[in-house]
């Protein structure tokens, strides 16, 4: 006999939860089952088909006949357990037609609606110290086509302020819910649900949120703040860190005078609320990468350059937002700002030329 490969067996008093995160099948193991489990861990042979534990683990999959094989894979045992157990959703029945989906859906809403969704606002102020931000200006003729084709990831900035006019743009037209499709709705949307923005959203859910990192706006104190989507405004939640921004982003200091940047965060309670299923979990990531591609191509309509990066100390930036112990998490980082247009920084290009000399 063999253990299965695609078990995670998490220790939860008074016993295991074993779980196949393939088959999406978990089992609770008592002591004398996660006896025998870690003895035949360590001998596998001594499995005995007369034994009644053996015979219940190899009927749940725990263990198998025969090796099962696994793909190779070139990361950490994390990375697999959280790709493969995420795949396919649970379904037990799949629908075999329009109809069957439908009714499927529609079941699933109204039970998921028959609790409250998590509040759809960042929750650190009081409402009445919101900094309401400029009127998003009209961007100057510029095509989607240009804005993609010129869209650069940039690592050389001027530190250049930017204005308030160009973050009140940036902010409603990545995050922020468009009132110009308020009437881009109909009786099929659920209450509550209705709030529109520029990038798609898994479920409408709206699920992240952005925080911006303040170092140059002309017209704002510099800080980070949460930026509040349906009310086009800004809240101030601290100051910025003592140290330099490069420690917090992995290092990369060449953006240490980026002037504006915007960690975007996913509110995982929301997605909790209408899909309980951990594949979910992939969404967050999707929905952050439209509206970081969103982000970069308003501000490179707007004439800045801009830098992504998904490559930071999670312990230091929850603490600089606020976001300790907390159902909202970091999961990626976006500036922009004036700059030369230079895709490596000039120290690394320096280094670059005395390497080739």
């Amino acid at each position: 006999m063999h253990i299965n490969p695609y078990l995670f067996i998490l220790p939860q008093s008074p016993g295991l939860i074993v779980w196949n995160y393939k088959d999406h099948s978990q089992h609770e193991l008592d002591l004398e089952y996660s006896t025998r489990l870690t003895q035949l861990i360590h001998e596998p042979n001594s499995f005995d088909k007369n034994n009644p534990i053996d015979t219940q683990l190899s009927n749940a999959r725990i263990l198998t006949p025969s090796k099962v094989a696994t793909p190779d894979w070139g990361w950490d045992e994390l990375s697999k357990i959280y790709h493969i157990g995420t795949r396919d959703i649970p379904c037990e029945q799949p629908p075999q037609n329009i109809q069957e989906w439908s009714r499927q859906y529609l079941e699933h809403c109204s039970a998921v609606l028959a609790t409250s969704p998590p509040a759809d606002s960042p929750g650190h102020d009081d409402p009445d110290t919101l900094i309401t931000l400029p009127v998003p200006q009209a961007l100057n003729d510029d095509s989607l086509l240009n804005s993609l084709t010129r869209r650069k990831t940039c690592r050389s900035f001027t530190g250049a302020a930017v204005s308030l006019d160009d973050v009140g743009s940036l902010l409603y037209l990545s995050l922020g819910y468009l009132r110009e499709r308020n009437a881009d709705r109909d009786d099929t949307i659920a209450e509550g649900l209705g709030a529109r923005r520029s990038s798609p959203s898994g479920g409408g859910l709206n699920a992240c949120a952005g925080y911006a990192l303040v170092q140059n706006v002309a017209g704002l104190a510099p800080g980070v703040y949460a930026y509040h989507p349906a009310e086009h405004a800004l809240s101030f939640i601290g100051t910025l860190p003592d140290t330099a921004p490069g420690n917090l982003l992995g290092g990369q200091h060449f953006i240490n005078n980026l002037p504006l940047g915007l960690f975007i965060t996913a509110r995982f309670d929301r997605l909790w609320w209408k899909y309980a299923h951990s594949r979910a979990y992939r969404m967050a990531f999707v929905e952050a990468g439209h509206l970081s591609q969103t982000f970069q191509l308003v501000a490179t309509a707007l004439g800045m350059g801009t830098w992504l990066t998904g490559a930071f100390s999670d312990t230091q930036v929850e603490r600089l937002l606020k976001l300790d112990n907390n159902a909202e998490q970091p999961l990626f980082f976006v500036g922009c700002g004036e700059s030369d247009g230079q895709a490596m920084c000039q120290e690394m290009r320096d280094l670059l030329r005395e390497v080739q000399t």
